[in-house]
């Protein structure tokens, strides 16, 4: 995944994170990330906000890949019975 500039709304989030929670989403970097806000090419707010996004990016993929494997074991079960 290429990093990207982060949307308004989690720069929002970003900036509304409380410090604890800051500190766990900056220890979840990887990759090239980590290294441009290390160099002081982003922000705090902006490469937590570009984490968020990739996490919810994510997050998304895996929900829409457990709900095609729930329906092909629904249909291998159903199969099953029938």
């Amino acid at each position: 995944m290429a990093i990207k500039n982060p949307s308004d709304a989690f720069i929002k989030l970003a900036e509304g994170l409380d410090e604890a929670s800051v500190e766990k989403v900056l220890s979840r970097m990887t990759g090239k990330l980590p290294k441009r806000f290390l160099k002081e090419k982003l922000t705090k707010s902006e490469a937590i906000a570009i984490q968020l996004e990739l996490e919810d990016e994510l997050l998304q993929e895996w929900r829409e890949n457990f709900a095609r494997a729930q329906l092909r074991a629904d249909k291998k079960s159903k199969n099953k019975v029938n």
